[in-house]
């Protein structure tokens, strides 16, 4: 308890750095990646263990004993699609390896100006992607590390914005009801700006004469900063028998977008195979609460997971994800 108050009290007193509520871009790396995670709330950095820990925590990766793959999807409120997918390699002493790939996309959408508000006959569509690597070891058989680069790429029609970002991720285990204690740093790097051909502009020399020279002009776009988030995280077993485990985890977030907020996120665990969650957020301006679950297939030599997770919403739709992950 002195433990989880202590991780709390730290974030707190990040409060009066964060003046710049709402002005960060690239939102699509907050959109959480795997049903597993999102039905806990987003309350597992401590927890995470699989191939979807390189969208949380990196240093979770070293979990795997051998090759992982994972795939989920969510369909955001109709309009968006977004999908990501990691596949993870255990090389023993020499440290574990991961490649990952996360993107929102939308459906062409015909352009309509005041003259054509019925459509022009051309097309506009919007795309966001991250490629990430990532790195971690076990420094001792009580503390893990992990490292994330990844590129950034933002598309709005022709118009683009890249750049590279770094995750950091830890945990650190204690022997006493298989405590964790945790910490990742996401999308640290530098601001991102939008370029492309449809910034381009001619203007007349002078207004007053309609048939003087056209001049070429250049519009020219704000940059924008990656949305950092800072996120510790307490996690233990709460009651562990042969059949059954559950497991519980709080996290203290502190993005530089928003006011600090609190994920608390539980998982039962039947023999291994049946899996039950659910999670609960603090400070949200939307989202609520949290459920999911999963269950494991043993086919021939790999081991298949299955996972679920609703997210509820007081204004948006509520949203459904699924993922998928195979163990060989």
């Amino acid at each position: 308890m002195r433990t989880i108050i202590l991780c709390l009290c730290a974030v707190s007193l990040l409060a009066a750095q964060n003046p710049n509520l709402g002005s960060s871009g690239a939102k699509f790396l907050n959109v959480p990646v795997g049903a597993r995670a999102a039905s806990m709330a987003g309350a597992v950095i401590g927890t995470t263990n699989d191939a979807a820990s390189v969208f949380w925590n990196p240093a979770g990766i070293t979990g795997v004993t051998g090759t992982s793959v994972h795939f989920s999807a969510v369909d955001l409120y109709a309009q968006y699609n977004a999908s990501a997918a990691s596949i993870v390699q255990n090389f023993g002493d020499l440290g574990v390896l991961a490649a990952s790939f996360t993107s929102v996309s939308m459906e062409k959408t015909e352009i309509t100006t005041e003259l054509k508000p019925e459509g022009t006959g051309r097309y506009y569509d919007a795309q966001d992607l991250a490629i990430g690597l990532t790195y971690a070891r076990a420094l001792s058989n009580e503390f893990l590390i992990g490292v994330t680069g990844k590129y950034i790429n933002q598309r709005i029609w022709n118009e683009v914005a890249e750049g590279f970002a770094f995750d950091i991720g830890t945990q650190y285990r204690i022997d006493f009801n298989n405590l964790v204690i945790a910490m990742s740093m996401t999308n640290f790097g530098g601001d991102l700006q939008f370029d492309g051909e449809d910034l381009n502009i001619t203007k007349l020399r002078d207004n007053n004469y309609p048939i003087s020279r056209l001049a070429p002009g250049r519009l020219e776009t704000s940059e924008f900063a990656l949305p950092l988030h800072f996120q510790v995280g307490v996690a233990m077993d709460v009651v562990k028998t042969d059949f059954v485990t559950m497991r519980g985890e709080i996290d203290a977030t502190h993005p530089n977008d928003y006011d600090e907020r609190i994920n608390i996120g539980t998982e039962l665990q039947f023999v291994e195979r049946l899996f039950l969650r659910g999670g609960y957020r603090v400070n949200y301006d939307d989202e609520t609460f949290t459920l999911g679950g999963g269950f494991n297939v043993q086919m021939g030599n790999s081991i298949v997971r299955f996972d679920y997770a609703f997210a509820n919403f007081e204004l948006l739709p509520d949203l459904h994800r699924y993922s998928v992950e195979i163990d060989f």
